[in-house]
């Protein structure tokens, strides 16, 4: 089995989030996927299986299969293009539909379901959890979305762990207004898909889009994640969907012997 390691949402190497890409050529268990994805120990490890109608697509996190996910989808569309799919459009058959991945000039630009967030009173004791007052709480299908003041109490957060990962949510993404370079910044933590902070993460975008595109009035704007790896991701609003724009770099090339 060919397995890949790309950098998505970069365009420079140890950028952005890296995801495993997997090329499943033969059948394999759910315990083997799974162990494989344990053993790369990244965010999300792609399995991607040929159809007649296009490609499956499943993400696993070294723990848990979850039901969507932007980087490795990006990536996964990046390393079938490296090598040698022709067609312009890719589709994947997913546990949250069909998603398609199209290649532009300026990188990938992916179709996902939105996902806007709901107003919702705080979970108790969340400021003690984050260590900073929110201005605003919703939920969207998986994550709590939390507005914080601006930028720089984004980029300066240390929330406790383990508090995040006993809430009745996948995580919580942080968000403020854009401090020059975007229109919004935002960071994830999501310890209960064993992931203490995503650096770029697509799926919590697709709350972001929504709810900025109400703050801001407009429907295509740029995100940056501020984690310690950092990425940019290009949204556009598009009615119940959001595509997502992005650039990857292959780091890693391999083969999988067990």
């Amino acid at each position: 089995m060919r397995i890949f390691q790309v950098d998505a949402f970069a365009t420079e190497p140890f950028r952005g989030n890296p995801a495993a890409v997997c090329l499943l050529e033969t059948s394999r268990s759910d315990q083997w996927i799974q162990s494989v994805a344990a053993e790369m120990n990244l965010a999300e490890t792609a399995f991607i299986a040929r159809l007649d109608d296009g490609f499956g697509l499943r993400w696993f996190t070294p723990t848990v299969e979850v039901d969507l996910c932007g980087h490795a989808t990006l990536a996964s569309a990046h390393v079938l293009w490296e090598v040698g799919e022709a067609q312009p459009r890719l589709d994947f058959h997913t546990r949250s539909g069909l998603l398609s991945a199209e290649r532009t000039e300026s990188g990938i630009r992916l179709d996902f379901p939105a996902d806007p967030v709901t107003a919702v009173d705080p979970p108790t004791g969340l400021a003690t959890t984050l260590g900073a007052e929110p201005v605003q709480v919703g939920r969207g299908r998986s994550f709590y979305l939390v507005e914080l003041a601006d930028g720089a109490t984004v980029r300066a957060l240390a929330p406790d762990i383990a508090a995040i990962a006993a809430l009745d949510a996948s995580g919580v993404i942080v968000t403020a207004a854009g401090d020059g370079q975007s229109d919004f910044v935002s960071r994830l933590f999501a310890p209960a898909l064993g992931i203490d902070e995503d650096p770029v993460t697509g799926a919590a975008h697709c709350c972001l889009a929504p709810f900025w595109e109400a703050k801001l009035g407009r429907s295509t704007m740029v995100g940056y994640q501020a984690s310690a790896r950092g990425g940019f991701v290009g949204v556009e609003v598009a009615g119940d969907r959001v595509l997502l724009s992005g650039q990857a770099v292959t780091v890693l090339r391999g083969e999988l012997l067990a």
